[in-house]
């Protein structure tokens, strides 16, 4: 039984966090932050702030405060008085300048230590600009990297949202596509019923064919044997009968020759004096072939008995096993299937006790309020980013300008130098770069409390977010202080989706499906949803057991052989059935048909016929029968030999089969009474115990099943 396996749905990618240059850049940044915030999470602070237990006009609470926020507040001070003193100490320098001090005179006393001042002047302004470069240059990415982090916080709200509402849709679709896939096991069960005959049918036939049709085919080589012995032995006494009959006649034929030859010889004289008398005889004894008839009489009854027509017909009883178990199971059949439509709708209504999944479209409703809240905002905040965007982009730009005029003067001022002239005569090259470096400074004085106040800004709300959100986030303080009872009821899991375990929370939630645990071990809905007895069909497959278990089937009984029919292999098996001895009869007809070659007595007759001595009426005797003697001898090859040789052919396949046959006439009556013990006394146990068997195996479809719905439902919607 195929079951299918479900697979996640495809997820949204999730943001992937810094790489390359930047991670140093990072780890720098969190390390300062770090070093700044030093204190954990105030969770207690924090429960008495939400849940008004503070008297904000007590001085203690603000003193907790500030301490926990003692590393961003020196922050702030330093980036208020840079703020502050900077400007001033740039007002106070342009006016010292303007009075022609702080370097605003043209001569500067020259001294043996002026050109050591000017080189170190020079070092410390240029690795002051190196740093001032590295800054911007981090200023222009981190800037970049705020708007890119703000804009694509919504994408990634909004992929997490779809993520979530994709992964609670698909809670009840995998319930449905659980429960829709009885369909299965139910469907192959009503199938096994509606083709009962060949599900259980053939087993049965299988289970009683395996022995019975083995008896059979013994008894039908049997009897291919016996039919095969039976055609030789008629071959033999029509041959043999044949042949005595050519024998007489053969007989008949030398008697008058000799007797011709004979008298010749005594009419011929004294020339044929000295030749012997001569004896024409027949050769082989057919005598020695034994009588048949017996054996023959023997297979012949065994053939009239018809033994092929009852094997057939036990064969038909066999094949006719499936067509009988189909025709009486049929209101068994019906009572089945009417049994599964129960179970199918004991599945089906089972729908209804996973109702606390549903539930969780409490969850998606929450977050879709989430988004739509976070909605409302992203159009105001994308604005103001733009516009902190444009401010940090102008004031970097600004920063770029005075390390542009700090390099520029540096190299003018450097080229422009000439230690021979007086100040008062330098050049116009030294005297564009010494009005950059002023330029330098005087933007810096002026415009670096603007870049101080963005940076000031953003570091503290920047860095306050990181240090109260992103890094208890990371380490899961912020997930135990959701999870603090009473404090947001709106998150409290337990009673949003009425569930009984006090153990599931936001840290056990975010916990387990960090390691994609599987929901329902997640959630402890086994506490919730008894799935045992929800899934529990016993009652229904009790009532489909006990309508197959009366299942009746009757093969009724049939002869493997009828009793005259074991009667005559009994007597073909029998000590004195078959016995038929032919060592004698192969060696008669092996000997020549005639005790001398007629040939051969024909050439002598010539012989003599050729002698001058003899008178002429001798001479012409002698010629008539050497030409009888040819004559019969062609007869006998022609008429005798032919059939000598199907005589001894026949007799050398009878040598071979008959001796066989009584040994397997025996084993075969032997096979076919054990058969016929078998098909009397333990069919009844073959249908009982098949039956058993195909029962259990209809039972173990919806057993494989419910094992199959419990574990998919324990082990799926993994996060």
């Amino acid at each position: 039984m195929a079951l299918q396996n479900f697979t996640q749905p495809q997820y949204h990618p999730q943001p992937t966090g810094p790489s390359g240059g930047l991670l140093d850049l990072y780890s720098m940044v969190h390390s300062f932050l770090g070093m700044v915030q030093p204190n954990t999470f105030p969770a207690d602070l924090l429960t008495r702030l939400i849940q008004r237990r503070v008297n904000f006009t007590d001085p203690a609470v603000y003193k907790e405060m500030l301490v926990y926020q003692a590393g961003f507040l020196v922050c702030l001070v330093i980036g208020l008085l840079f703020i502050i003193l900077v400007p001033l100490v740039g007002l106070f320098f342009c006016c010292c300048r303007c009075c022609g001090h702080c370097g605003g005179s043209m001569y500067q006393k020259q001294t043996k230590n002026t050109n050591c001042k000017r080189r170190t002047l020079f070092a410390f302004l240029l690795a002051v600009s190196t740093i001032l470069v590295a800054g911007d240059i981090c200023a222009y990415v981190s800037n970049r990297q705020i708007s890119q982090g703000i804009s694509g916080g919504f994408i990634t709200l909004n992929n997490t949202m779809d993520n979530l509402f994709m992964f609670l849709n698909s809670i009840p679709k995998e319930i449905n596509d659980i429960i829709d896939s009885s369909s299965v096991p139910l469907k192959q069960a009503n199938q096994s019923l509606q083709e009962i005959g060949q599900t259980l049918g053939d087993k049965i036939k299988n289970q009683i064919g395996g022995r019975v049709n083995e008896a059979l085919d013994d008894a039908e080589h049997l009897l291919n044997v016996t039919s095969s012995v039976e055609k030789e032995l008629r071959a033999v006494n029509e041959t043999t009968n044949h042949l005595r009959d050519l024998q007489e006649q053969l007989s008949q034929n030398l008697t008058a020759l000799r007797t011709d030859i004979n008298q010749t010889l005594k009419d011929c004289g004294e020339p044929c004096k000295g030749v012997p008398m001569w004896n024409l005889e027949p050769g082989a004894n057919l005598s020695a072939v034994p009588d048949v008839s017996h054996p023959l009489q023997l297979l012949t009854n065994l053939t009239d008995s018809n033994p092929q027509d009852t094997i057939a017909k036990a064969r038909k009883v066999l094949a006719d096993i499936p067509k009988k178990v189909s025709e009486q199971t049929k209101k068994v059949v019906s009572e089945g299937e009417a049994r599964l439509r129960d179970v199918e709708q004991a599945i089906e209504d089972s729908r209804s006790n996973f109702s606390t999944l549903s539930r969780m479209g409490n969850i998606s409703q929450s977050m879709t309020d989430v988004v739509s809240w976070a909605s409302t905002y992203e159009p105001d905040i994308v604005t103001y980013d733009s516009y902190r965007w444009i401010a940090g982009l102008c004031l970097c730009s600004l920063v770029l300008v005075i390390i542009v005029f700090n390099m520029l003067g540096l190299l003018f001022g450097a080229l422009g130098l000439n230690p021979r002239e007086m100040p008062t005569k330098r050049g116009c090259l030294a005297n564009t770069g010494g009005d950059l470096l002023m330029a330098s400074v005087g933007f810096s004085f002026i415009f670096s409390w603007l870049l101080m106040l963005l940076v000031l800004l953003t570091f503290l709300v920047g860095g306050s977010m990181y240090t109260v959100v992103c890094r208890p986030w990371a380490d899961g303080h912020l997930l135990q202080f959701l999870d603090t009872p009473g404090l947001f009821p709106e998150f409290n899991l337990t009673r949003l989706l009425h569930l009984k375990s006090s153990d599931v929370n936001l840290s056990s939630l975010y916990k387990n499906c960090e390691n994609n645990a599987p929901l329902w071990s997640t959630l402890h809905l086994g506490e919730v949803i008894p799935l045992d007895e929800i899934l529990n069909t016993s009652k229904y497959t009790g009532n489909i057991d006990a309508a197959l278990k009366k299942i009746n089937i009757s093969l009724g009984s049939t002869d493997l052989l009828k009793d005259e029919q074991k009667r005559r292999l009994q007597e073909l098996g029998s000590k004195d059935g078959l016995n038929l001895n032919f060592s004698s009869a192969l060696k008669q007809i092996n000997e020549t048909v005639t005790k001398k070659d007629l040939s051969s007595a024909a050439a002598g007759l010539d012989k003599l016929a050729e002698n001058t001595a003899i008178n002429e009426k001798a001479r012409s005797d002698f010629q008539l029968e050497a030409r009888r003697l040819r004559k019969l001898q062609d007869w006998v090859n022609d008429t005798f030999l032919p059939q000598m040789h199907i005589l001894r052919s026949s007799i050398r396949k009878l040598q071979k089969s008959v001796p066989q046959i009584p040994g397997t006439a025996n084993a075969t009556l032997s096979k076919i009474e054990d058969a016929q013990i078998f098909m009397k006394w333990q069919v009844q146990d073959v249908v009982k115990n098949e039956t058993s068997a195909f029962v259990k195996t209809l039972l173990g479809l919806f057993e494989s099943y419910i094992d199959w719905a419990k574990s998919t439902v324990s082990n799926a919607n993994c996060c």
